[in-house]
């Protein structure tokens, strides 16, 4: 039995994988087990998979049931205390288990232990490729902080103790991709939460993000949203039109990292900052909205008024 069971979720994850799975190596603290659980990948993610050498990696294949369905089998077979999970495609630094698990063990009032994020965009033409996420400080009872935002970022991030879990039960695969988000909640609503004050978790971003992905995107926040506002408390339902401008800015974010600049993509990513405005309009008041905004236009120029070099990007 080890002391933490690191699940990761694998679907054609053959570029990923391994340099994924070399991170948890590399960790400090070395206790621990991976379930890896292949889920139905057409590519070489099984094979590759299939050759490490290394005791302390369990591999499970089944047939393609997604990502929500691939954890909870990742969950059943876990034997440690503490369990966290890993997307194929991130990284974490070195230091994230031994991190985590000191906080957790520092604070045995808390089930839940999280980091900072840094989000890596790969294979990109800039300059620098890591980006550190904001430096979120919310400790103990962070469930109304957790329902306006996941400021956990990812599925890569908590560690989380094996009770906890056992005690709001599975990811939801209605909640696709959000199952993360809906999880956390749950967690939230029974358990405290502790703050590791470092970017250990890299957090890997796509360049493209089409317009049917950010749609499939929206349809499961906002049943993420109904279904985490029909069980909050009273007091807290104020705060449903905060939470949803919030997912409508993220919204306009994922559709202005589209490398494409066609006006489908920008014209989608102007109605979701509006319907982010409308529902909570001090959300102008911060600095990233603003910084959307100017993004958003200078999108806009590329795509309405220049028409020669928007065919040239």
């Amino acid at each position: 039995m080890s002391t933490i069971s690191v699940i990761i979720p694998a679907y054609n994850a053959e570029d990923t994988i391994l340099e994924t799975i070399k991170s948890i190596q590399k960790q400090t603290f070395s206790d621990w087990e991976i379930i890896a659980v292949d889920d139905g990948s057409t590519d070489k993610t099984l094979k590759k998979l299939s050759e490490i050498q290394d005791q302390r990696v369990k591999v499970l294949s089944y047939e393609n049931g997604g990502v929500a369905i691939a954890r909870n089998r990742g969950i059943s077979h876990a034997s440690g205390e503490y369990i966290a999970f890993m997307d194929a495609d991130d990284l974490w630094t070195s230091d994230k288990l031994e991190s985590q698990l000191a906080a957790l063990q520092t604070n045995p009032e808390a089930g839940v232990a999280y980091s900072w994020t840094y989000y890596f965009y790969d294979k990109s033409n800039l300059k620098k490729t890591l980006f550190p996420g904001e430096s979120i400080h919310f400790s103990g009872d962070v469930y109304s902080h957790l329902l306006v935002k996941n400021f956990l970022a990812s599925g890569s991030n908590p560690l989380i103790r094996r009770k906890a879990i056992e005690s709001v039960g599975e990811f939801d695969p209605a909640c696709v991709p959000c199952e993360d988000w809906d999880f956390y909640l749950r967690l939230a609503a029974q358990f405290f939460f502790i703050v590791v004050p470092k970017h250990q978790i890299i957090y890997r971003q796509s360049a493209n993000s089409g317009s049917s992905q950010v749609k499939k995107l929206e349809k499961a926040n906002l049943l993420t949203i109904k279904k985490a506002y029909q069980t909050a408390p009273s007091q807290l339902q104020h705060l449903k039109n905060k939470t949803t401008a919030y997912f409508y800015q993220y919204c306009t974010q994922q559709y202005l990292k589209n490398k494409t600049n066609s006006i489908e993509i920008v014209s989608q990513a102007r109605k979701s900052l509006c319907k982010a405005v409308r529902l909570y309009p001090p959300i102008l008041l911060e600095n990233y909205t603003r910084d959307l905004i100017r993004w958003l236009l200078q999108r806009w120029i590329l795509a309405f008024y220049l028409p020669d070099l928007n065919a040239k990007v």
